[in-house]
């Protein structure tokens, strides 16, 4: 080879280098389309154009062409030139924003320091009157009375609708000094579900004499944490002519503890010393656990005795009349109450029957009895006279036996005075929507009457 051939050759390899180098820099050139229309020829021909026009390239300096030796992602350096940008900057309305909402915070924050201030107030006597507190029993500190009246908002929700549950007590003709409370569930009845028939309700065994005979001697209330509109109609059942429960308790009527319905008897609006809960759940007597006689679970067995059992000891407090009946039922606490008091009641008349005995034979040994005066022996002297006890017991067995009687022979005008009552009822109830919401808004105004002034209308239903 010839050096004017060497020289060319190498020129040539050093213009190809460099332009691999550009191309490589830059991104490729979408491939061509190719056309329904073009030809081999044609193709060929374009090649032969693309080649002689690389071939006709200017040189470029290698320093000019971009350098491939960087890592992917890397941003240059930029200088801060102190500005603050404006994705960090607030508008006009933000910032108003902004404060006011600063202002709101800080005057709730204000109010609230406020109303707890006045919270710590000194008690009034119409406040207290309302908590059922004595002043030497409510706290006395600012922190205390802060504290109980904020318990006492929140109380809304845990404390019974009503601060006195029952009206005040019948004057003296009808006034019985003691209240009987009772539960439902498992106590006078138990209820069962099966599959064939549904929820069914058992009285049970003895349960209206246990309420008709009681009544004559205190103040029989239903109080159960059922809701009224299943508990009512069970009540219904059990006294059908409103003769022997005086007042009827629901849920609504409970005090909520930790989501347990718990029956507080300071709600009542009767003395304490004078009041009996009768319950099977020792949780809903958690409040006066010292008024309360938990009684086993009635299960549904038909020869229950358990509530006919309790009539006499229940009897003889109201027949002894004690000023607090809590001490009594404190003696009683775990142990078998019917069992246990007709032990003493035994013992009672076993001392009553000695006592006669003990008098009989003083007389006797004085030489004077009124068998003797007139012309008797010693062995007709009469038998031992009943106990006061006994006494009282035969007189409300009569009284009951009475009232039993008298309902009997009106049970029919009984019966018809309760239809009459539900029919008057249905009557009144609307029947549509609009019926509904007549009734609810009240009666229309009703046109004037000819020679009534105008203004003054007469009200519906008059004569």
């Amino acid at each position: 080879m010839n050096p004017a051939s060497f020289i060319r050759v190498a020129a040539r390899r050093g213009v190809a280098s460099q332009s691999v180098r550009a191309f490589a820099s830059k991104a490729p050139p979408p491939p061509p389309r190719a056309t329904s229309s073009s030809t081999p020829k044609e193709n060929t021909a374009t090649q032969k154009q693309e080649s002689s026009a690389q071939d006709v390239l200017p040189q470029t300096p290698i320093s000019a062409l971009p350098s491939l030796d960087f890592v992917p992602g890397e941003e240059p350096n930029r200088e801060r030139t102190g500005a603050k940008s404006s994705k960090d900057s607030l508008s006009s309305i933000e910032r108003k924003r902004r404060f006011w909402g600063r202002v709101s915070m800080g005057m709730l924050a204000l109010g609230a320091g406020a109303v707890t201030w006045h919270a710590g107030r000194e008690w009034e006597e119409d406040e207290l009157r309302e908590m059922r507190m004595k002043r030497e029993d409510a706290p006395d500190t600012r922190w205390g009375r802060t504290q109980q009246r904020i318990k006492g908002i929140f109380g809304t929700f845990t404390e019974p609708l009503w601060t006195e549950l029952l009206p005040p007590p019948l004057p003296p003709p009808h006034h019985k000094p003691y209240t009987l409370l009772l539960s439902v569930d498992d106590l006078l009845v138990t209820s069962t579900w099966d599959r064939q028939h549904g929820w069914r309700t058992a009285k049970r065994p003895g349960v209206d004499y246990f309420l008709a005979y009681l009544s004559q001697f205190y103040e029989i209330v239903i109080f159960t944490t059922q809701y009224h509109y299943t508990a009512l109609p069970i009540i219904e059942k059990l006294d059908p002519y409103q003769f022997f429960i005086a007042y009827k308790l629901f849920r609504d009527a409970t005090k909520s503890i930790n989501g347990q319905p718990v029956k507080d008897l300071t709600y009542l609006n009767r003395d304490l010393s004078k009041v009996i809960l009768l319950d099977t759940h020792p949780e809903h007597a958690a409040a006066q656990p010292e008024n309360a006689i938990i009684m086993p679970k009635w299960q549904g067995s038909p020869g229950d005795r358990g509530l006919v059992a309790m009539i006499p000891f229940l009897e003889s407090i109201a027949i002894y009349k004690p000023q607090d009946v809590r001490p009594i039922l404190e003696t009683y606490i775990g142990k078998d109450i019917p069992l246990e008091y007709a032990k003493k009641e035994a013992e009672a008349k076993q001392k009553h029957i000695e006592d006669c005995e003990h008098s009989r034979k003083g007389l006797a040994s004085s030489g004077f009895t009124f068998s003797g005066l007139f012309g008797g022996s010693q062995a007709d002297r009469s038998p031992i006279p009943p106990s006061y006890l006994e006494l009282k017991r035969k007189e409300a067995q009569a009284q009951y036996l009475e009232e039993k009687a008298y309902i009997a022979a009106n049970k029919a005008n009984f019966d018809k005075l309760i239809k009459e009552e539900q029919e008057a009822l249905e009557r009144q109830m609307p029947s549509t929507f609009w019926g509904a919401m007549t009734s609810f808004m009240g009666p229309p105004p009703q046109p004037p009457q000819p020679g009534q002034p105008q203004g003054e209308a007469k009200p519906a239903g008059s004569s």
